[in-house]
């Protein structure tokens, strides 16, 4: 568990630090568009108020949507509390709930979803731009998936027969 929360803190700060730094320091709210390597990736000023991609962005969703990742963000953490995990679960939970509190803190302090970076390539142009948090809440769901819930792997404490220590060195009756 220390692991999930000391990955969540860094990619929330990670997030939050790169946010601060574009979006308010460099000026990007003002400049709306910084090139940074010509034809691949750029700066690009975007608040999403929806969903990913800016889906429902048209209806006022705020709160539903910091209700919505707080609740994930609590199952997560109870979920791997509870059942543990390897460390790639552990990695790939704390991921998923470090990239969903920094959205979260922009839906509180400006009622959207600071979103800058821009990948395009090849002369095709990507219309979309997303932040530290939406990569790492999409690597850490798509972790949780692959490493999460493990089934193949006996349960904790489980032995032949289903008869198994309840506590370390302790036979269950």
């Amino acid at each position: 568990m220390r692991l999930t929360l000391w990955t969540g803190f860094w990619v929330f700060l990670a997030d939050q630090a790169t946010k601060y730094i574009v979006v308010h320091a460099l000026g990007l709210m003002e400049r709306l568009q910084i090139e940074v390597i010509p034809g691949i990736l750029e700066f690009r000023m975007a608040w999403n108020r929806g969903v990913n991609f800016g889906l429902f962005a048209g209806f006022d969703m705020r709160w539903a949507l910091i209700g919505l990742a707080l609740a994930i963000s609590a199952a997560v953490l109870a979920w791997i509390a509870r059942d543990g995990g390897g460390r790639l679960a552990l990695v790939s939970a704390g991921l998923l709930v470090g990239g969903a509190l920094g959205n979260v803190v922009d839906r509180v302090l400006y009622g959207a979803v600071a979103d800058f970076l821009n990948v395009s390539c090849c002369g095709i142009s990507n219309p979309y731009a997303f932040n530290i948090a939406d990569i790492a809440i999409f690597v850490g769901a798509v972790g949780l998936v692959m490493f999460g819930g493990d089934k193949t792997r006996p349960e904790r404490g489980s032995g032949r027969g289903g008869k198994g220590r309840s506590r370390r060195g302790a036979k269950s009756p």
